[in-house]
């Protein structure tokens, strides 16, 4: 389902119904979470809790219908924003490799290293990338949704403060990508204890409903602590090497 430590960053792609969420690069308002998490979290885990029975939908209908959902959503945040980032296009391979393990009825042990692997991912991904042009970090804590950048940039240079800015910045890197590790093993955990039936039964979908329904206050929640504690890393330095109040600091 969705990739739990991005819900804090942005909007829905998967652990699998919710959990791998796009990087932010827009505010979002209370209404829009509340959108994301009855279309992406409540209507999915009820549709795979209560129509996944033969006399219902059956196992293979329901979660296509609930990974359709968030799915969906993922598609139309593309259309509208006219380009789909690194972290939403995992959420949607997530989704796409939940509905291959239920419907082609593989290992259920699949799920668990499934859950582990997005995230995991994405983790090395934010390393990594701090020695490319494209650190992640700056997707995730520092662009100009929410910073004025340009500003930054600017008073950093002439306070001759840049190279203690970039040291700063890794470090944020590393807090950062603790937060994807984390969630990776407790995504790995809580699929290992919730999904013990065979995938491609009504029980299977069932569990992926409950799954998905604990991995906020599991997953999510630790996950957003060190978020914000890397993003209060980042204003916090930020506002020291330059001298710039918060008010200066955030993009109007």
């Amino acid at each position: 389902m969705k990739d739990k430590s991005q819900e804090t960053l942005d909007q829905p792609v998967d652990t699998d119904l919710a959990k791998s969420k796009p990087a932010a690069v827009k505010k979002q308002g209370t209404g829009s979470i509340f959108v994301d998490l009855f279309v992406c979290v409540l209507i999915p885990t009820l549709i795979l809790k209560k129509l996944s029975s033969d006399d219902m939908l059956g196992p293979n209908l329901a979660l296509v219908a609930a990974l359709s959902l968030p799915m969906l959503m993922g598609i139309w945040g593309f259309i509208s924003e006219r380009k789909i980032g690194f972290v939403p296009a995992l959420g949607f391979i997530s989704i796409l490799l939940t509905g291959s393990i239920g419907i082609l009825k593989l290992p259920k042990e699949y799920i668990a290293y499934k859950e582990a692997l997005i995230p995991g991912i994405i983790a090395i991904a934010t390393v990594i990338s701090t020695y490319t042009r494209y650190p992640l970090i700056k997707t995730f804590l520092y662009n100009d949704a929410f910073m004025d950048t340009a500003k930054v940039a600017k008073t950093l240079d002439e306070n001759g403060k840049q190279t203690e800015f970039d040291s700063m910045m890794v470090k944020a890197t590393w807090m950062l990508a603790s937060s994807f590790v984390l969630s990776a093993v407790l995504n790995f955990l809580l699929a290992k204890w919730i999904v013990v039936s065979e995938s491609g039964t009504d029980a299977f979908n069932s569990e992926l409903g409950t799954m998905n329904l604990y991995s906020y206050p599991v997953i999510v929640l630790p996950c957003m602590v060190i978020t914000i504690f890397s993003m209060f890393y980042v204003f916090g330095n930020i506002k020291k090497l330059t001298g710039l109040e918060l008010e200066d600091l955030v993009q109007q």
